[in-house]
């Protein structure tokens, strides 16, 4: 059971389930309102997709279903028919109506049927997931369905300020991919990296996105029903541009990160970017301003006027005046609702344009027990739209971690459809850079799933089919692989070891042998082999599917030096990456993951050899008096521990613990290149490598330094003390004893 240890109660639930024999045959997501299951079929003799009548954008549904399923290994052209086909909105209420479809089934036909355009279209995503196998083993598991989302909009916020700035190739395979499972608002965030042509100190070169970038992203995701909602901070975050001499005297305080509500200047530079982005972003209604975390506010130009009304008030008349200058846009506009939640009075009072002209977005990133109610009804209660934006806690973490991630989606999207929200905004977050786009999948189709289905969506559920559903595994590995890296992330969550404010990638850089990390090496201890042993094990049950799939072959893996296998800028119809189709599918996300188990794998072995060393070389200047008693003779005929240059070259041989530490570095420094450059620009990636450098160069200026001990010992047989090699004292006996 050492592989379950500490796993939180929901990831043991659905362990169980994926075993079990009760589980249902049709795995979807989202899982539709209304499934009665009937006998699969046999598709051997393939299929066929018509769309009798259809106009362009139905013709598209279909052309999307049929090139998906040839992608996949399912000979199309011939066969059982899938037919696409409107119904009348007559007697189908509204709310169905507008994105609802049916699907029926008989013995020759596959019937998709839906009032509008989105519902056929989301219809023939469900249909795709209802059919798996190639060539003559392709099967329909058959259901008629009954299915409409519970929430109007189903969106993914996607953090394109703090690090990664994604290739255009990889936001069409995301909107490709979000598209498959429902999502219809796909929204970017913008600090400093959306290109303005009448302001060229608003981006960065070479890590912005362009005019034509944008508008060529809005045109392709329209196809796929996907809304491109921009999001400029238009009031807070705003350090790169404020630090610009230029717009010094719009700052709230020198070089700070709010635009000061009372110079007339800050409306003029808020104007001209979004006019931009309006026309950068023309199939959206609405525009998203940011307008969180403004924590200076008060502190400098507008200090006065805080104390005297309040900091409520002053943001509140500033929204107000951003709203009205942007009125002739014919926007709705969104902001975070962080500020003004604490002033209900306040937000029950603003005027009725403002209530008419805004949604309020309330973000909660970690799972509540008490609910999110209070920060969703300051805003219902007044009036004024409202979403909720959940997180799938990818920031600051070697691997996300869903243990929260899926929680707080789950919870917060309940919450949201009870007290009237009318739309789920689930955020990614690169905090410190680091994050990966190919390994934030599972939290993604989850906040997919809880959107579309009504009331508070089942994890177990979820977990059991995600493997099946997006990889094409039907083994229940990959499954259980995620499963893995759960337990792993929730060994150190509940230990606390990691601190909020720093994650899972901040115990990665730490050096084991300073102050800070000889704390982390405390609380690590009891962790590091148990820890390592869910990561070892996900990368096994990684390569157990892969082996398993049919007609498989060897897969690109990530090796140093090889080619990044990049998102082509045609978009691929099976939602995969295009290799074999009768390979697992999402190519490139399996290997994120595993790359991610080796980070969570390296944490444990990471503080056991620094112990490991300190220990040895704890032993060996202990041995050095014992030594220095024994004869010669005895010396060499000596079979015990007393080896000093063997604890020596422990530490530091060809094969020795600084040595491994030095190839772990440099082998994860390359597979993290390759990872990211397979999804994002250059730009923003040497950070990340420089802390990869930096790590290298400690450890190996380490070794240098250990080779004078050495010589030292050899030559006059002493030692140095061990605070001049940075080495700590040795650590408890237990943890890193020696087996006689």
């Amino acid at each position: 059971m050492r592989f379950f240890r500490g796993l939180p109660v929901v990831a043991l639930l659905s362990i169980a389930a994926v075993g079990s024999a009760q589980a249902p045959s049709l795995k979807l997501i989202p899982m539709p309102r209304e499934v009665a299951v009937l006998p699969e079929q046999s598709l051997a003799g393939g299929v066929r997709v018509v769309c009798p009548g259809c106009d362009p954008q139905d013709q598209f549904a279909a052309d999307d279903l049929s090139q998906t399923l040839a992608a996949r290994g399912v000979p199309t052209g011939a066969g059982f028919t899938i037919q696409l086909a409107r119904r009348s909105s007559t007697n189908v209420p509204a709310t169905e109506a507008a994105e609802g479809y049916t699907i029926s089934v008989n013995a020759l036909t596959l019937t998709v049927n839906a009032v509008t355009e989105a519902g056929l279209f989301y219809g023939a995503q469900t249909v795709k997931q209802m059919i798996d196998g190639t060539g003559a083993k392709s099967v329909l598991h058959a259901a008629t369905i009954r299915d409409w989302p519970a929430m109007k909009y189903r969106g993914l916020h996607d953090d394109l300020s703090r690090g990664p700035v994604p290739t255009l190739a990889f936001q069409k395979h995301l909107i490709q991919t979000l598209a498959a499972y429902k999502v219809n608002i796909y929204s970017p965030y913008y600090e400093e990296t959306q290109q303005y042509i009448t302001d060229p100190l608003a981006s960065v070169p070479n890590g912005s996105i362009s005019p034509a970038d944008a508008k060529e992203l809005s045109a392709f995701a329209a196809k796929y029903h996907i809304t491109v909602l921009p999001e400029q901070e238009a009031f807070g975050h705003l350090r790169h541009i404020l630090n610009w001499e230029q717009y010094a005297q719009v700052a709230e305080t020198p070089h700070g990160a709010v635009l000061a509500p009372g110079q007339p200047h800050s409306l003029e530079i808020i104007k001209s970017w979004f006019t931009e982005l309006a026309q950068d972003y023309p199939n959206s209604p609405f525009l998203h301003l940011g307008a969180d975390e403004t924590f200076d506010l008060g502190v400098g130009q507008t200090k006065s006027d805080v104390d005297a009304r309040g900091r409520a008030a002053v943001y509140l008349d500033f929204m107000q005046n951003i709203v009205t200058a942007l009125q002739p846009l014919h926007k709705k506009l969104l902001f975070w609702g962080d500020i003004a939640q604490d002033a209900p009075a306040l937000l029950k009072a603003m005027p009725q344009n403002f209530k008419n002209q805004t949604i309020a977005v309330a973000w909660g990133y970690s799972p509540s027990p008490t609910g999110f109610a209070k920060i969703i009804t300051p805003y219902s209660n007044a009036g004024i739209e409202v979403w909720v934006a959940p997180a799938i806690n990818n920031y600051r973490q070697v691997y996300p971690n869903f243990n929260l991630g899926l929680p707080d989606v789950q919870q917060f999207t309940r919450d949201g459809q009870k007290y009237g929200a009318t739309g789920q905004l689930n955020t990614l977050w690169n905090d410190d850079g680091e994050s990966l786009a190919d390994q934030n999948w599972y939290g993604l189709l989850f906040g997919a799933a809880a959107a579309w289905q009504q009331g508070e969506s089942s994890i177990p559920a979820y977990q059991q089919a995600y493997g099946e559903v997006f990889h094409g595994d039907k083994t229940g590995k990959i499954n259980q692989a995620q499963m893995e890296l759960m337990a792993a992330m929730d060994l150190m969550t509940q230990a606390k070891v990691i601190a909020p404010t720093e994650g899972s990638d901040g115990l990665y850089w730490v050096d084991p042998w300073s102050p800070d990390g000889q704390k982390f090496a405390a609380k690590m201890r009891p962790l590091n082999a148990e820890l390592r042993l869910h990561a070892e094990k996900a990368i096994q049950l990684i390569h157990e599917a892969r082996n398993a799939a049919p007609a498989f072959a060897t897969p690109k893996m990530l090796v140093a030096g090889a080619p990044a296998l990049a998102y082509s800028d045609t978009p691929d119809p099976a939602n995969a990456y295009p290799s074999n189709p009768t390979t697992l599918r999402e190519s490139n996300a399996l290997d994120a993951m595993e790359f991610g188990a080796r980070r969570v794998d390296f944490l444990g072995l990471k503080f056991q050899l620094a112990d490991e060393m300190a220990a040895g070389y704890a032993r060996a200047q202990a041995d050095i008096p014992i030594l220095a008693q024994m004869s010669a003779q005895a010396r060499r005929s000596d079979n015990s521990l007393h080896s000093v240059n063997r604890e020596l070259s422990d530490i530091n041989g060809v094969n020795g613990r600084l040595q491994d530490l030095i190839q772990a570095y440099s082998l994860h420094r390359d597979l993290f290149q390759q990872t990211w450059l397979r999804t994002n620009r250059p730009y923003a990636l040497r950070p990340i490598l420089e802390r990869y450098d930096n790590a290298i160069r400690l450890w190996i200026a380490r070794v240098d330094r250990f080779r004078s001990a050495q010589r030292q010992y050899s030559e006059v047989k002493t030692l140095p003390s061990a605070s001049t090699l940075d080495i700590p004292p040795a650590p408890p006996v237990a943890c890193c004893a020696v087996n006689q």
